[in-house]
């Protein structure tokens, strides 16, 4: 009667387990590692070795408790500092962005696949969101450091852009299944949309907020911790889905609050949390792989080819440059957030809802948004380092590799336990001195502890022990780094002159000749001017363009002040490798060229103007000449 269950047990497993180890191999020729889930799926199902799954209501139950597992990682794990820095440019990609992105692959749903204006749209809408996995995967584990700017915006879009596709997908397929035209949507989009994101975010707030609370005060045993806290984020995604509200979005912000409030046991949490993201993410792409039957993939295999190069040539660049417009991005910028757009699990999940629904279509759309993801993953995923190192927004590394555990301290203590195995070549192992606020508390060498007053001058292979505050820890690893490889390209990202943070506007514009706005004053300090434009705070390989000259950030310190700058000049034109993204500065100061030209051209036509004396000034710009100096002119000209 259960001979089926150790079979399927074994199946199951196994299909992990091999996930697992051919991951080995995705990172050792750099393939996307979630498309190597997908392809195993695809390889095991029934036009492969032959595994029957056809189960779409169970897919769509896992595939939904992955994505809420995926989504509050997503939060816990972002700084509430990226999320400030990220925070208007990646909401207004996440909504607007997607609603774009909807529209225009809509648009070309309805010509390639000759469907339904309504069809069409639902198609976009099913593929109109990046992946949270796809894309945090490439960026933190991938070893890709990019500009912290351009990096947190990514993250914060994958992370807060599902909600907006998932209720446009579901807002679709209910107007299709009840026979609505899209005329009447206008009342049915707005209620909905202020109901889903308003719940999604007051619960996402209440509930984050629970879970600190039950962790901080509940004593239980360590091991539990992370358990109830995934429980905890579970229940609230299906709370606020029952209540009408967008879970996937309540799963975000309560995982945003979480992580940025102080909890107990967090080295426990992160590392658990991050097992589960991992298993959540090969358990949903196996499942959507067994799911799919590729032999019928040949019958839409061309539109849907076409409908993702629309999606990634046309519609993701067009809507992410019309969301940035607004915001200081440089065009580079702009074409790697383009880039970063990949498709994953979300939209196959997504595609299965018409199945669910029994459209008409369902089984066209399913297929093609099938088809859609592939292409995504195949061109944008193998593609991500290449494209970041071709528009050189790779940060070079500053220190080396740093070898370190730290130790969280029971109850809710200010303090840490950092213990460092000191590497040959580091600044302490070649005699640079600790900062007092870092005095080791234990020194072990060659198995023996002792003091560090009695230690002597720290040496390679020591292990340091010491309680610091977590701030400080980004400074201790600079001491404590093994020697940074020579980066060939950092004169070339940090600029070849080092100037002084702290000197003048005004030393910049008698060195330079920079042009300072008449509203900044000359007297200013070079960072403060830099934060400013940054918007308030500054990381790494930020880049403040001044005209000819780019200010580039090449340090800071511990308390996020600009301690290093570097300068470039007439790097710009040479920087910009993908010209067609105009910048809204660029657009607003060729709208004032514009603007001041045409006054100008008013004023020459009515021949005179009025001076602030009363008198008649004429009107020249300067080129005007008497037709007899014009005549000697190419006279002479012709001369030559």
């Amino acid at each position: 009667m259960i001979d089926w269950i150790y079979p399927l047990m074994l199946v199951g497993a196994g299909l992990i387990v091999i996930s697992v180890f051919t991951s080995l191999v995705a990172f050792r020729f750099g393939a996307p590692l979630l498309l190597v889930f997908l392809g195993i799926g695809l390889l095991t199902g029934s036009d492969g070795l032959g595994i029957q799954y056809s189960d779409f209501h169970s897919a769509y139950l896992v595939g939904s408790l992955a994505l809420a597992v995926i989504l509050f990682d997503s939060g816990f794990g972002t700084p509430l500092k990226s999320f400030r820095q990220a925070a208007g440019p990646a909401i207004v990609l996440a909504t607007v962005g997607v609603l774009l992105t909807t529209l225009i692959l809509g648009l070309a749903a309805r010509l390639v696949l000759g469907v339904s204006w309504a069809e069409g749209f639902l198609m976009g809408a099913i593929v109109s969101s990046t992946d949270a996995a796809a894309v945090f995967f490439l960026l933190r584990v991938g070893g890709i450091t990019i500009r912290d700017k351009v990096r947190s915006t990514l993250e914060v879009e994958s992370g807060s852009n599902d909600p907006m596709a998932i209720f446009l997908t579901i807002m679709f397929v209910e107007l299709i299944a009840q026979g609505v035209g899209i005329g009447g949507m206008t009342g049915e989009f707005i209620v909905g949309f202020a109901t889903q994101m308003g719940l999604g975010i007051a619960l996402g707030l209440l509930g984050g907020w629970v879970i600190v609370q039950v962790i901080n005060r509940v004593e239980l045993e360590g091991a539990l911790y992370p358990i109830i806290v995934l429980g905890m984020a579970v229940c609230l995604f299906a709370l606020t889905g029952a209540l009408g509200g967008s879970g996937a979005l309540a799963a975000y912000v309560a995982g945003l609050l979480a992580g940025n409030m102080r909890v107990r046991a967090r080295s426990t949490l992160t590392r658990f949390q991050d097992g589960m993201t991992w298993l959540a993410q090969i358990v949903m792409f196996l499942i959507l792989g067994l799911l799919a039957n590729p032999s019928e993939f040949r019958l839409v295999a061309v539109p849907a080819i076409a409908l993702a190069v629309v999606l990634i040539f046309v519609a993701r660049p067009v809507a992410v440059w019309l969301c940035l417009l607004p915001f200081r991005y440089q065009r580079d910028e702009i074409a790697f957030v383009s880039w970063v757009g990949l498709r994953g699990a979300v939209s196959i999940l997504l595609a299965i809802l018409p199945l669910m629904a029994g459209l008409p279509n369902g089984g066209l759309l399913f297929n093609t948004a099938f088809i859609i993801v592939l292409t995504s993953l195949l061109i944008q995923g193998w593609t991500i380092r290449p494209m970041a190192q071709w528009l050189d927004l790779i940060v070079p590394k500053r220190i080396g590799p740093v070898e370190r555990v730290g130790l969280e301290l029971p109850g809710n203590a200010h303090h840490e336990l950092i213990v460092y195995h000191v590497v040959p070549g580091s600044p302490v192992a070649e005699g640079e001195r600790l900062p007092r606020w870092a005095r080791p508390s234990l020194i072990v060498r060659d198995g023996q502890s002792m003091r560090y007053q009695y230690a002597g001058r720290i040496k390679p292979g020591d292990y340091i022990y010491m309680f610091i505050a977590p701030r400080y820890t980004r400074l201790l690893d600079r001491l404590f780094a093994s020697p940074a490889k020579v980066e060939a390209d950092d004169k070339d990202f940090f600029g070849e002159f080092r100037i002084n943070p702290d000197r003048p506007l005004e030393a910049l514009r008698e060195a330079y000749g920079m042009d300072i706005a008449p509203n900044v004053a000359p007297d200013r300090s070079i960072a403060d001017f830099m934060r400013e434009r940054l918007g308030g705070t500054a990381e790494v390989g930020d880049r403040v363009a001044v005209g000819a000259i780019e200010l580039i950030v090449r340090d800071v310190n511990i308390e996020g002040e600009i301690s290093e700058v570097g300068l470039s000049i007439d790097q710009e034109v040479a920087r910009a490798r993908v010209p067609v993204f105009v910048t809204g500065h660029e657009l607003v100061q060729t709208l004032r060229a514009k603007l001041a030209e045409r006054r100008l051209r008013a004023a020459k036509k009515a021949g005179v103007a009025r001076s602030e004396g009363g008198g008649d000034v004429i009107v020249s710009d300067g080129n005007d000449k008497p037709a007899k100096d014009e005549e000697e002119e190419v006279s002479g000209r012709k001369a030559d």
